[in-house]
């Protein structure tokens, strides 16, 4: 059975004060921005909870909180607003400048090595837009969570609904302290690693099978005891320089402790695991204009 929605000649009222009263998160400070009192935006909230059928928001006299189904709301809501301004402006003849919060998650190591300097230069592009920035070596729901973009490393893409974006590729080596090897002796082949002590990274679905590939193309499959396991790739650098054990990093995460020696890298021959970074947000569909600036920006600036 088809669903044939019926004419609501109000169903856009209250939109967008409730998308401006959660980006200024108070009664007061929306009705400055706006320039309704906060009786009236209060009013349009309350007939705007009515029309859906639902509570929006959780209400104390320090602040407000969106509920889950206000949450929901609100990101279709923002896209909704995001799309008639960028509308408007089209009618207008004029380019729209990016504007408003914008949403990243990215990976601590990655984010502080790469993504810094090209924030800080994007900042003064567009000064008009506001970083909210996670940093964070989890793997982030985008829509549920309100992100706008996520950055991704991995030797593997998973397969959604999400848009994604190569931006860089690197190489994962495995690498060990001096200290350690001088003290536990210097592996020769990957499977000497089952008897030595690992550092494996938990946002992994299997931390403790390591693939390799020789220098023939023939591939092997190490399943490691891992000494430590650790959701924090900053964590397996800061021991493994201290010699508590081997472990495996995407190359961009060093800061050229290899070539200082105080990392030693192990199975040269072997190929290195390619890791891949990608760009992944919801839609390519009414991309807002400060979406869209940002991952051109940092396509044309990073570099491997």
């Amino acid at each position: 059975m088809s669903f044939t929605p019926t004419f609501n000649s109000n169903l856009f009222d209250g939109m967008a004060i409730f998308v401006e009263l959660i980006n200024h998160g108070s009664f007061t400070k929306t009705a400055e921005a706006s320039g309704h009192s906060t009786s009236y935006i209060s009013k349009e909230i309350n007939n705007l909870e009515a029309r859906v059928g639902v509570r929006l928001l959780n209400r104390t006299t320090r602040k407000l909180s969106l509920t889950p189904e206000g949450q929901l709301y609100f990101q279709q809501c923002l896209q909704i607003v995001e799309t008639a301004q960028q509308a408007q402006a089209t009618l207008l003849g004029q380019q729209q400048e990016p504007i408003g919060k914008l949403k990243i998650s990215c990976p601590v190591s990655l984010g502080l090595s790469k993504l810094q300097p090209i924030l800080a230069d994007y900042m003064t592009v567009y000064p008009k837009v506001k970083i909210e920035l996670e940093l964070n070596d989890r793997k982030v729901d985008l829509v549920a969570e309100g992100f706008d973009i996520a950055i991704r490393a991995t030797q593997k893409l998973e397969d959604s609904s999400l848009i994604s974006r190569c931006i860089m590729r690197s190489e994962a080596a495995v690498i060990a302290s001096p200290d350690y090897l001088a003290k536990y002796g210097t592996p020769q082949i990957p499977e000497d690693l089952v008897a030595h002590k690992t550092i494996s990274y938990s946002n992994i679905k299997q931390p403790n099978l390591w693939e390799f590939e020789n220098a023939d193309g023939k591939s092997s499959i190490v399943k490691v005891d891992s000494h430590i396991l650790t959701n924090s790739s900053e964590m397996e650098i800061a021991l493994c320089l201290a010699g508590k054990g081997i472990t495996r990093m995407p190359c961009f995460n060093l800061h050229g402790e290899i070539e200082q020696g105080r990392l030693i890298e192990l199975f040269p021959t072997y190929q290195k695991q390619q890791i891949e970074v990608y760009l992944v947000y919801p839609s390519r569909r009414n991309m807002s204009s400060k979406v869209r600036s940002f991952i051109d920006f940092v396509v044309e600036h990073i570099s491997d």
